[in-house]
C-alpha cells in the first residue's frame, strides 16, 4: 500500500504522516536493507546481509572460500552459511 493511500485511510495529512513515518524510523532505527527487518525468507535477496571487511575491501562473503564464510558465520557477521 502506499503511504498516501495509508495517510488518506486514518484521515491523516500527508505531512503529519510522513513527520510520524521519520519518528518510528528513527525510533526503531530502522534503514534500507536493514538485515533487522528482513524476512528470513528474502535474506538471501538483502545483499547487505552478505557484506563483510576483508583486508579492507567490502565484498559479498558468498564469493569468498568457504573458510572464511565459516569465520563471518562463527563471529555473527552473517545469518548463515550460504549453500553455495
Amino acid at each position: 500500500m502506499k503511504a498516501s493511500k495509508l495517510y488518506e485511510t486514518f484521515g491523516v495529512k500527508p505531512s503529519t504522516g510522513q513527520t510520524k513515518s521519520k519518528q518510528v524510523r528513527t525510533l526503531l532505527k530502522m534503514s534500507q536493507f536493514d538485515v533487522n527487518w528482513t524476512l528470513p525468507s528474502r535474506m538471501d535477496r538483502n545483499p547487505m546481509a552478505w557484506m563483510i571487511t576483508v583486508n579492507g575491501f567490502i565484498v559479498d562473503v558468498r564469493t569468498q572460500p568457504k573458510e572464511i564464510q565459516e569465520i563471518a558465520y562463527e563471529k555473527g557477521l552473517i545469518p548463515y552459511l550460504s549453500k553455495t
